[in-house]
């Protein structure tokens, strides 16, 4: 029996200092970052940006694996079932990772399923009318509302959506009631508001920061707790008039479950590096969204302060998916 316990602890010993002498080789190959959404987006953009970084510090080849569909959820699944050896990782929007489980039961769970390490980014999303619009404000948003509840509409890539979510958000911290109006992506929706098919819509800065240049939109009000330097003549919805509304699209960087210890502490270290470089931090602010490297201490907090938020108000205005 000893001798049957003595064996199990040998080998219990050696697979530690096997496991620790190939974290502190890693990465000796190329590493996978898995993007839930499809090429040429946001989330895409960003992680080829931090893919490219995390090359530069690694030494190594980061390549973007691409698992779009089910709003983030195929992709995030996927990541999920990936080997725990840090060879494949996850750049985990909020959709997926916090707003998605709040609105289906999924073959993933993300207290579960992953590590969180850090958070990368934040974004706002800012609300724009029609150049032809009567709105000028969002006062006179809120005051055309009241006026004609149900009057009003605003668009959105999709229910359960940033966009979505801060339409209610506003109807709830403003005491009004307006229309939503679901598109299948948020180019459609833009589309659409230009044409004058609807009203307004809260969209990312990135998707509409172009036309707000060319005058082919108006924006009256952004999302962030203060204003953004990139439309710095826009104020914030609490400024406007609804303290405390801040809505923020975000991204953190999950590893499976069970990845080493060691690999989990070079991913931090590398992330220090790579979201602090003045060339990353530039890039993303160009595509309208703050870099940031956190403990994952502070990325847990704030998807724990997120998810209690968006449960809410899923909860209080009854929000199904399509």
């Amino acid at each position: 029996m000893y001798r049957r316990i003595s064996t199990r602890v040998v080998a219990a010993v050696l697979f530690a200092l096997w496991a620790s002498a190939a974290a502190a080789a890693f990465p000796d190959r190329p590493v996978h970052l898995v993007v839930t959404f499809p090429p040429g987006g946001a989330s895409d953009l960003m992680a080829r940006i931090l893919g490219q970084q995390l090359a530069d510090v690694w030494k190594q080849p980061v390549i973007v694996d691409n698992k779009p569909g089910a709003a983030g959820s195929l992709g995030t699944e996927y990541a999920a079932r990936q080997p725990a050896d840090g060879y494949t990782f996850m750049m985990g929007n909020m959709g997926p990772t916090l707003v998605n489980p709040l609105l289906s039961k999924l073959p993933y769970d993300m207290g579960r399923d992953f590590i969180p390490v850090s958070l990368v980014a934040t974004g706002p999303v800012v609300l724009v009318v029609n150049p032809k619009s009567p709105f000028k404000t969002l006062h006179d948003v809120i005051q055309a509302a009241k006026a004609k509840p149900g009057g009003l509409n605003f668009g959105s890539g999709g229910s359960g959506t940033l966009a979505h979510l801060s339409g209610e958000m506003l109807d709830e911290a403003a005491g009004i009631k307006m229309q939503h109006v679901p598109y299948k992506g948020g180019v459609a929706a833009v589309n659409d508001l230009m044409g004058g098919q609807i009203d307004m819509i809260f969209a990312d800065t990135q998707a509409v920061m172009q036309y707000i240049k060319a005058g082919k939109l108006r924006p009256l009000a952004i999302t962030s707790a203060q204003r953004s330097a990139q439309l710095p003549d826009v104020p914030t919805v609490a400024e406007s008039g609804l303290p405390g509304m801040v809505a923020l699209n975000s991204w953190g960087v999950y590893l499976p479950a069970n990845t080493p210890p060691a690999v989990v502490a070079e991913y931090q270290r590398a992330l220090g590096k790579a979201m602090t470089d003045p060339k990353l931090v530039k890039l993303y602010y160009d595509l309208g969204v703050d870099a940031m490297h956190t403990s994952p201490a502070e990325l847990v907090r704030f998807n724990r302060a997120e998810t209690d938020k968006y449960a809410k108000i899923i909860k209080d205005k009854g929000i199904r998916v399509d």
